[in-house]
């Protein structure tokens, strides 16, 4: 008996008490630290896209993630640490569907994904075109009683744009905020910002035009006349 617990029992103690505790250990950290899920809402990352390429889709999809990992881990997860990524090298203009699968989404190391909603997405995309377009001013308002508009001058007369080739071809003028020239007898300026309605389009300068109205005299008819919009 006295061989059998040398041998079998006190045999390596310490390190045997060492294994037992980290065991313990372990145990006591699974049993507090219960499994949790969670859902985060993300935008999908698109890497690598061609330079002379665009989205053309008006709408981006975004993904929603189920992870499941420890509580304590959910419990500190910010939504920084989730991301999609699409790779987009040697794409080219079309379109296209992607698969979104837990390949592609970057968790935590501790947190595992259960689920990608949605599992599919569609985008078109197109060349990048970048041309001028007219600044197009809009003048409103009652003239005073025996003036006309005369002129209207833009300072500068056309804007820088940029976007998917088809819908840049289809914009004929930027449009800007309206001017009020109600009541105005002579030569007003106004600062005005141009603005192109389409969304996928880019003004390639922020600045706001000058806009200025000059307006000339004309003989009196009954009743004020109005402001059509240029």
């Amino acid at each position: 008996m006295r061989d059998f617990l040398h041998r079998h029992v006190l045999h390596n103690l310490g390190l045997k008490l060492i294994s037992l505790a980290l065991a313990v250990g372990l145990w006591l950290a699974v049993a507090r630290d219960p499994v949790a899920e969670v859902a985060v809402d993300v935008a999908i990352e698109f890497h690598n896209i061609p330079q002379n390429l665009e989205i053309s889709s008006e709408n981006i999809p975004r993904a929603q993630i189920r992870l499941r990992g420890p509580e304590r881990v959910v419990h500190r997860l910010r939504p920084a640490d989730v991301y999609a990524e699409i790779e987009l090298s040697g794409l080219k203009p079309g379109e296209r569907t992607f698969d979104l699968t837990a390949q592609q989404i970057h968790e935590p190391a501790e947190l595992e994904v259960v689920q990608v909603v949605p599992s599919q997405f569609h985008l078109a995309f197109d060349t990048r075109l970048t041309r001028q377009v007219p600044v197009q001013p809009r003048v409103v308002g009652t003239f005073a009683p025996g003036y006309a508009l005369g002129q209207v001058e833009v300072d500068p007369a056309a804007i820088t744009i940029s976007g998917p080739k088809k819908h840049v071809e289809a914009v004929e003028s930027a449009i800007t905020d309206p001017v009020d020239v109600s009541g105005a007898i002579n030569r007003v300026t106004f600062s005005r910002h141009p603005y192109i309605s389409d969304p996928l389009i880019q003004v390639a300068s922020p600045d706001p035009v000058r806009i200025t109205v000059i307006m000339q005299k004309v003989p009196v008819t009954s009743g004020a006349q109005s402001a059509k919009p240029e």
